[in-house]
C-alpha cells in the first residue's frame, strides 16, 4: 500500500515563499498522476495543481495560475508545489495526492496523504 507524506509548510508572510513537498513510500509499483488540493477553515476543498507521471503535463487551478508550480522528481519518489507571492487566501492545510492512472482521467485521487498546515499573514 502506498502512502503519502507532506512536509514544508508553516506560517508566511504576504508575498513570501514557500515549498512543500510530497513523499510517496510503501508500495511504489504504480505511476500515478498526483496533485495538490487545499482545504480552508469552513470550505471545501479545492483543487491547486496536478502533474501526470511523465511531469510533462501540468494543470493548475484558477486562483495559483502564475504563482505555484508544481514538479516531480520520480527517482526520488517525491512531488513538489512550489508557491510564490503567497496571499493570506492561501491559507489553508494542504494535501498530496495520487490518481489512479499516470495521466489526467475524470476520476478522483484515491490515495491522500495527511496534510500540512499554510498560514500566510497579511
Amino acid at each position: 500500500q502506498e502512502q503519502l507524506a507532506e512536509s514544508g509548510g508553516g506560517s508566511v508572510q504576504a508575498g513570501d515563499s514557500l515549498r512543500l513537498s510530497c513523499r510517496r513510500t510503501g508500495s511504489l509499483w504504480s505511476s500515478p498522476a498526483m496533485g495538490w488540493f487545499r482545504q480552508a477553515p469552513g470550505k471545501e476543498r479545492e483543487f491547486v495543481a496536478a502533474i501526470t507521471w511523465s511531469g510533462l503535463s501540468t494543470k493548475y487551478g484558477d486562483s495559483v495560475k502564475g504563482r505555484f508550480v508544481i514538479s516531480r522528481d520520480n527517482a526520488n519518489h517525491t512531488m513538489y508545489l512550489q508557491m510564490n507571492n503567497l496571499k493570506p487566501e492561501d491559507t489553508a492545510v494542504y494535501f498530496c495526492a495520487a490518481y489512479q492512472s499516470s495521466v489526467f482521467i475524470s476520476l478522483p485521487p484515491n490515495t491522500w496523504g495527511q496534510g500540512t498546515q499554510v498560514t500566510v499573514s497579511s
